[in-house]
């Protein structure tokens, strides 16, 4: 898997104000004695990425509430970038110009493998489910999509390698030169125009685009990805550190994590409250709110949960290396969940495993 995107960080939509408040053990959360990690201090700038999609909710919840800003302390700076696909997010983080990012676990893979297993570590869950293929309302199956055109986010990116492996499994030629499908690469916001005019016949995308192709494109849903996992559950969306940042800077980390922990609470418990915040964040961004029913369309395929469900990057790594993605690599020393079982234990949640 290579990452084809452009330096992203160029599109940073601002800077958020961090809240002035005097930095203290209780700003660590948890009501407890902080832990050493925990109350490294000093003026730092934390650069975070997400994209503007209902999957990356946690991170718009964690900025629109003030999660965040609350635990991370006065001394610590947020600094945003919205990207469209992982792949344009790995080229970011590993030229230094991001630290945090919300991301797809194929482009973590990716990343991982690309910087000799030393550049990312996965520190925490945040999505699972939210992505389907979503075809013209005439295709009833596999069969019927070859000599099509269907659409993924980007070559490389999670939809796009679960794209791949569906078809695979089904029967239907797939190769990154082209194929009995031939798969185009482009922003969602392209593809719903493209799906509207006919110049694509369908498209594996995550929520809100999703329903969206089927609101308002009039399409139709021939695979529901959590169909293809055990229990539904697999991991959409996830949270990657740059490991250099992560050494300097473990206890932001942890806060960020106390950060992160609340918003994924909020989405999963609060979620009427939830997705006018996250629908007031996409307007903020992409300078247009998603329609009521599609954000009440979309909300229900979401799972929010700080679980990286870890087996499911695995397969995911199965699949992009058949496709001719990615290289074999050893993934044994990609998660860093410390700081995240860390903040578990100190709220009395159960911690959760790589």
């Amino acid at each position: 898997m290579r990452a084809k995107g452009t330096r992203a960080i160029r599109r940073a939509v601002g800077v958020l104000a961090i809240l002035s408040l005097a930095f203290s053990a209780a700003a660590c959360g948890g009501g407890g004695s902080a832990t050493p990690a925990a109350q490294d201090t000093g003026p730092v700038t934390l650069r975070l990425g997400y994209f503007p999609n209902l999957t990356h909710a946690p991170a718009m919840i964690g900025l629109e509430k003030g999660f965040f800003s609350q635990e991370l302390g006065s001394q610590v700076t947020i600094r945003t970038a919205t990207f469209n696909a992982g792949p344009e997010a790995v080229t970011a983080m590993l030229s230094g110009a991001l630290d945090i990012a919300y991301i797809g676990p194929n482009p973590a893979i990716n990343a991982y493998a690309q910087s000799n297993r030393t550049g990312i570590r996965i520190i925490a869950g945040a999505t699972s489910g939210g992505a389907a293929l979503v075809v013209k309302p005439g295709i009833t199956g596999a069969e019927q999509l070859k000599g099509k055109k269907i659409a993924s986010p980007q070559l490389g990116n999670t939809q796009d390698v679960a794209l791949r492996a569906w078809l695979t499994a089904q029967g239907v030629s797939v190769t990154k030169e082209g194929g009995e499908v031939t798969i185009v690469a482009q922003a969602n916001s392209q593809t719903l125009d493209t799906f509207k005019n006919g110049t694509i016949d369908g498209a594996w995308v995550p929520e809100p685009w999703a329903t969206r192709l089927q609101l308002e494109g009039g399409g139709k849903v021939l695979v529901d990805e959590k169909t293809l996992w055990p229990g539904g559950k697999f991991v959409t969306t996830h949270v990657i550190v740059r490991t250099q940042f992560l050494q300097q800077h473990p206890g932001v980390v942890e806060r960020f994590l106390r950060g992160h922990v609340k918003a994924v609470e909020f989405a999963a418990s609060s979620p009427d409250e939830a997705k006018i915040v996250v629908n007031s964040s996409l307007e903020k961004l992409t300078g247009k709110a998603l329609k009521k029913e599609t954000i009440d369309a979309a909300w229900p395929n979401l799972l929010f949960t700080v679980d990286p469900i870890a087996s499911s990057l695995r397969r995911s790594a199965a699949d992009a290396q058949k496709a001719g993605l990615l290289d074999p690599v050893d993934l044994s020393g990609i998660y860093s969940l410390d700081r995240l079982n860390a903040v578990l234990t100190a709220l009395g949640k159960p911690t959760v495993g790589a």
